[in-house]
């Protein structure tokens, strides 16, 4: 799903990404300040604000929309306002000097308005020309200015303020500003109720993932925040983002561990299965009575040679007691000798 950009339509994009993000307001104790997360009380209090607006406003609309929308409307919906956001994709790219890139969302851009008939139709993805994520939040951070600690904005959701400010340079970039501050009345309409539907098909298109936080997450809070900002610095850095410090939590270190650990524990089972086998095999053997009373003892396996041994039962001393199960039945079914 595109990115929301905050224009005129501020408050309502930024309500439907609050809707996503709305999480418990749980008050953290006195005392127990968080380093890393040193507006903790304030975002709490936020982000209850704004789950509250989501289950009043945003939620119920997003389910009316989906009641009177069929999915071709609804993807056409999430074309067009998708092709929109493509000019600001276009200008990030060449912010980051990604030049490829620039070109090939800029040609996304024109296919889609054209044939496309005003990106309601994504016939780009159809000719190998890939939807791409850049905003300007993305671009500050390509420029090395840091993001700043976790920040939850009344009707704008999970942020920082390095992406705040990228909220902004997003809106200059979004045509539909222009459309509401240059024109009046009825163009004015069309461009709020524009905003209204873009916000409804984005928050529709958020519900299964708010199903995914509440029944994942303890604390939604801490969940929410940990992976926007994994999220944001994945983006930023292109898919490669830079491992976490000794105190933070590296998924990719994590998964590399436990996929050693799996790995070492199937070896183990492998060698220990192959043993027992190997050890039967040297047991299972032939008891043959043959005159001159021997005892003709042959290897039944094929895999491993053994000698055949002969001997004689006059010289045999029985290691266990004369009530045992005949040595044949003990090596042949490999059970535990009864007594009779």
């Amino acid at each position: 799903m595109q990115k929301s950009i905050i224009n005129t339509r501020l408050l309502a994009a930024g309500l439907i990404i609050s809707g996503m993000l709305g999480g418990c307001a749980t008050t953290p104790k006195t005392g127990e300040a968080n380093a890393n997360d040193p507006l903790e009380g304030w975002n709490r209090g936020a982000q209850s604000f704004n789950d509250d607006v989501d289950d009043v406003i945003l939620k119920p609309m997003a389910k009316g929309y989906l009641w009177i929308t069929s999915d071709a409307v609804d993807e056409g919906v999430s074309n067009f306002f998708s092709n929109l956001n493509d000019i600001g994709v276009t200008v990030n790219d060449l912010l980051q000097f990604k030049m490829l890139q620039a070109g090939m969302d800029a040609s996304r851009f024109l296919i889609n308005t054209t044939a496309g008939v005003v990106g309601v139709f994504d016939v780009a993805k159809h000719i190998d020309l890939p939807k791409h994520d850049e905003d300007f939040g993305q671009t500050l951070g390509y420029w090395g200015i840091p993001s700043g600690p976790y920040l939850v904005l009344p009707f704008a959701g999970a942020s920082s303020p390095r992406e705040a400010v990228g909220l902004l340079g997003d809106a200059l970039l979004s045509p539909l500003t222009y459309a509401f501050l240059l024109s009046g009345g009825m163009v004015n309409a069309v461009s709020l109720a524009s905003s209204a539907v873009d916000v409804a098909d984005t928050r529709a298109g958020l519900m299964s993932t708010e199903k995914m936080i509440d029944e994942a997450a303890v604390d939604r809070y801490e969940f929410i925040k940990n992976s926007y900002q994994q999220h944001r610095e994945f983006l930023v850095n292109d898919g490669s983002a830079p491992s976490q410090e000794a105190d933070g939590f590296d998924i990719d270190k994590e998964v590399s561990e436990m996929e050693d650990i799996d790995n070492a524990s199937t070896d183990a089972a492998e060698t220990n299965a192959a043993g027992n086998a190997s050890a039967n095999t040297t047991r299972v053997n032939a008891v043959t009575a043959i005159p001159d009373n021997t005892v003709k003892i042959t290897p039944i396996a094929d895999r491993a040679p053994v000698a055949t041994h002969t001997l004689k039962l006059e010289d045999a001393k029985p290691a266990v007691s004369p009530k045992s199960v005949p040595v044949t039945r003990h090596f042949l079914d490999l059970s535990t000798p009864q007594e009779e």
